[in-house]
C-alpha cells in the first residue's frame, strides 16, 4: 500500500500530557510550551480542557490559558469539553474547536464519565449541536478502541458503533484511541478498516499510548491503511488515570523521526521540537520519554572524556 505524502500531527501534550500531573504546572509554563510547539511548526495543539477543577485540577486555569495564547493565524487550538457547561465556558474563552469523546466499552465509560455509552453520546450530541450552531468545529475521540483495562479485547463492531454516532453528530474528524497502549499492528488495522467501511479514512485519526512499546509500530500500520492524522505528546507526556500501568502518549519526537525517515512531510522542525521537550521536562524535573530525542540530543552533544 502507498503511504500518505503528508501527515498532520495533533499535539496533545499541553492538555492530555499535563492533565495528570500531580503538581500544578503554572499557566505561564503552559503558554510557553504551546508557543514553543507552534514555533516548531505544529499546526494543531490541544490547549486545555474545560472540565471540573474538582476532577482535573491541572486544567483549572483553562480560561487563562486561552486568554494568554500567542495565536498564530494558521494554528488551531482545540479544547476538550465534557458537557454543555464546559462548552459554554470554552465559547466564552474564545475556543474555535472542541473535542468530545466516547468509549468503546461500557465499563470504561462508567469509570471515565460515570454514565453508559449511550448516555454519554446523548450528552455529546447536545454539545456538538450547540457548538456547530456557533460555528465551532467538533472533533470526536473514541477511547479504548484496541483494548480495555476492564473488558480486555474490544470488538471492532463496538468501535464502529461509536464512530457512527460521532459521525451523526457532525464531527469533522474521528480519532481511534489506544488509551491503554495495548494495541498491536493487527488490531490497529482491523479497527481502522472496519470504521473506514462507513467513514472515509481521510476523516480518521490515530491516538496511541506506548505502554507495550508498540505505538510507533501501530502508527506505521495505520499509515499503511491511509491514515494521515495522528495525535502525539511532546516527550511522551501523559497517561490514563483509569488504566493501571498505562504509560504516556507516543512521543511527538518519535513519531516525527518515523515520518521523516519515510519521507513524509509534516512541516515540523525536529530541533525546535526537541527544545520544546527539553523545556517542559526541565520544569517537571524528569527526563524525556522520547527515545528519538534522547538519541539525537546525545549525538549532538560533544563526546565526554574520562
Amino acid at each position: 500500500m502507498s503511504l500518505p505524502n503528508t501527515v498532520r500531527l495533533v499535539e496533545v501534550g499541553p492538555r492530555d500530557g499535563l492533565q495528570n500531573e500531580a503538581t500544578p504546572v503554572p499557566t505561564a509554563v503552559k503558554l510557553e510550551l504551546i508557543d514553543l510547539l507552534q514555533n516548531a511548526g505544529l499546526k494543531t495543539i490541544e490547549a486545555t480542557a474545560f472540565v471540573s477543577p474538582k476532577w482535573v485540577p491541572q486544567m483549572a486555569d483553562n480560561a487563562q490559558v486561552m486568554a494568554g495564547l500567542k495565536r498564530h493565524p494558521d494554528v488551531n487550538y482545540p479544547v476538550l469539553v465534557p458537557n454543555l457547561k464546559g462548552l459554554e465556558a470554552a465559547i466564552a474563552a474564545g475556543a474555535s474547536e472542541v473535542v468530545v469523546f466516547g468509549a468503546a466499552t461500557e465499563s470504561f465509560s462508567q469509570r471515565n464519565t460515570n454514565c453508559s455509552i449511550q448516555e454519554g453520546l446523548a450528552r455529546f450530541a447536545a454539545v456538538a449541536r450547540q457548538a456547530l450552531d456557533q460555528g465551532i468545529r467538533v472533533r470526536g475521540d473514541i477511547s479504548v478502541c484496541l483494548g480495555c483495562p476492564y473488558e480486555g479485547a474490544v470488538p471492532t463492531s463496538a468501535v464502529v458503533n461509536v464512530a457512527l454516532a460521532l459521525e451523526a453528530m457532525g464531527c469533522y474528524e474521528i480519532t481511534i484511541c489506544d488509551t491503554i497502549g495495548s494495541g498491536t499492528a493487527g488490531n490497529t488495522q482491523a479497527a481502522f478498516e472496519a470504521v473506514a467501511k462507513h467513514i472515509p479514512m481521510t476523516r480518521l485519526a490515530g491516538h496511541f499510548h506506548d505502554t507495550y512499546g508498540q505505538a510507533v509500530t501501530n502508527i506505521y500500520a495505520a499509515l499503511e491503511c491511509g491514515v494521515a492524522t495522528f495525535d502525539s505528546s511532546i516527550s511522551g507526556l501523559g497517561g490514563c488515570p483509569y488504566a493501571r500501568g498505562a504509560t504516556g502518549n507516543v512521543a511527538t519526537e518519535d513519531v516525527l523521526y518515523l515520518l521523516n525517515g519515510l519521507g513524509i512531510h509534516t512541516g515540523v522542525d525536529m530541533t525546535r521540537l526537541i527544545a520544546a521537550g527539553d523545556y517542559i521536562c526541565q520544569i517537571l524535573g524528569r527526563p524525556t520519554l522520547s527515545r528519538a530525542a534522547r538519541a539525537l540530543s546525545a549525538k549532538a552533544s560533544p563526546a565526554s572524556t574520562h
